[in-house]
């Protein structure tokens, strides 16, 4: 009787556990950026044509949204989402829709090494860069100081359809440069880990013995903190009363309001069987999780352990799905970047023999935010790496279709009477007023009608 028992329940055991397998999962994502030298699948760009309309070639290159499916045991191959297909607006090498080819040229500037975020159907991303000229080898912001290189490229998109709204560059004192964004799901505010920049600590606070166990003896310094962001104004509003040092590499929030970021990690141990690193202890090595109370935006104290994996100071992506709070996605480099040189002997690898060397390999990861230990599910093919992640179906990426004012998921003529007698009556019944704001200016007025109707006569915004 005991041994059927026995043998039963390991029956119900492996059925939940292959159960469990078998849920799918389709994951989606932002293109961070691409390496110099080439792109993860081939050539850098590819040329399509030259619009006379635009006076501009066109060019498909990596960046954009992306959707990858994880069926428990498989990982596809990430590719976009949506599609682009130049037979659909170039033929032998004539434009054949110059719409869709403009399209595709705004497309390939959705790439966000320093964050994105969606709230409320519209994606939020963050490009940082640096600005040279060639004699004083470094271009200055007005108002900043001769070595305050560094801007934001801030541009918003639509997250269905990937239409381009709006960018502008801002000042590198904006500090909008993240370890990751993410909207808590309890009180409806985006927060991030951000980097900030010449932050001025007071003594107060640096003599306090209960401060961050690696605060700096300069009371002006660089680091983490916990952030809100207003999306519309790209101001951020520093929680953290001061700065963390580590090297975080993602940040997530799941669907109970918890926040959990991920440092870099790397040792010069060889992965075990397991696949996994330990230190001279057999302990697990490698990235470690963190958890921060986001009402004070100080980390909390826990007993977690390393993922267990390698990975590098370079921005990665981290997601939770709504079902399951305990259970984090991570897209992130499969090593440390350190490797066996030419020598023997261990040393960061090389950045331009990224293809031969392996430094920017990548793969998908589970953590159990529980403990914080790491399982690899797959490798990903050719390198792709995001720099934000999110479930399918779980982010609101269907909320806005501009110039669907009726609310009936398609954009035509009867969309412009809608919209008058809405300016005229100020009647919103039937009126989706996001959709209604087809400049994308915020709020909707007469302006709005006229893009509408520009639209429908030149079937693009």
């Amino acid at each position: 009787m005991t041994k059927r028992f026995t043998i039963t329940m390991m029956v119900i055991m492996a059925m939940c556990s292959l159960t469990l397998v078998a849920q799918n999962v389709t994951l989606r994502g932002v293109y961070q950026t691409s390496r110099d030298n080439a792109y993860p699948n081939g050539e850098y760009s590819e040329y399509v044509g030259w619009s006379y309309t635009y006076m501009k070639p066109i060019f498909i290159v990596q960046q954009g949204l992306y959707k990858m499916d994880w069926n428990g045991s498989m990982l596809t191959m990430p590719e976009k989402f949506p599609a682009i297909n130049k037979e659909e607006f170039s033929s032998n090498g004539t434009i054949t829709d110059e719409a869709k080819a403009l399209w595709v040229t705004n497309f390939n500037m959705m790439y966000a090494n320093s964050g994105a975020i969606i709230d409320n159907g519209i994606l939020t991303t963050v490009m940082s860069r640096t600005d040279m000229d060639n004699n004083s080898g470094a271009y200055v912001v007005p108002g900043s100081s001769v070595n305050d290189t560094t801007r934001f490229a801030v541009r918003k998109w639509n997250a269905e359809t990937g239409d381009l709204i709006s960018q502008e560059i801002r000042p590198a004192w904006d500090c909008l440069q993240s370890a990751g964004m993410a909207k808590n799901p309890k009180d409806g505010k985006v927060y991030g880990l951000f980097y900030i920049a010449n932050k001025y600590l007071p003594d107060t606070l640096l003599n306090d013995p209960d401060f961050f166990a690696d605060e700096a003896a300069d009371s002006t310094d660089s680091g983490y903190a916990i952030c809100t962001i207003d999306l519309e104004t790209m101001t951020i509003n520093q929680i953290t009363p001061g700065l963390y040092y580590q090297n975080f590499v993602t940040f997530a929030i799941n669907s109970e309001g918890r926040a959990f970021a991920m440092t870099s990690g790397g040792t010069a141990a060889l992965p075990s069987e397991d696949g996994k690193v330990y230190d001279i202890n057999g302990e697990l090595t490698g990235a470690h999780l963190f958890e921060f109370d986001l009402a004070s935006g100080r980390i909390i104290a826990d007993n977690r352990s390393n993922t267990g994996y390698m990975s590098q100071v370079k921005r990665q992506a981290a997601c939770f799905s709504k079902n399951d709070p305990n259970k984090m996605y991570w897209m992130g480099y499969s090593n440390s970047g350190m490797g066996y040189d030419e020598r023997g002997n261990w040393n960061p690898l090389p950045d331009q023999n990224w293809i031969e060397n392996g430094k920017f390999d990548t793969s998908l990861y589970e953590v159990d935010v529980t403990t914080g230990e790491a399982n690899r599910l797959a490798t990903i093919d050719d390198r792709y790496m995001f720099a934000y992640m999110w479930v399918d179906g779980e982010a609101e990426v269907s909320a806005i279709l501009r110039g669907d004012v009726n609310n009936d998921r398609n954009v035509n003529i009867n969309d412009v009477p809608v919209l008058i007698n809405y300016l005229l009556t100020n009647d919103d019944n039937g009126v989706n007023l996001k959709n209604a704001d087809c400049n994308q200016k915020g709020g909707v007025t007469i302006e709005d009608v006229s893009a509408l109707i520009n639209y429908l006569l030149n079937e693009r915004w």
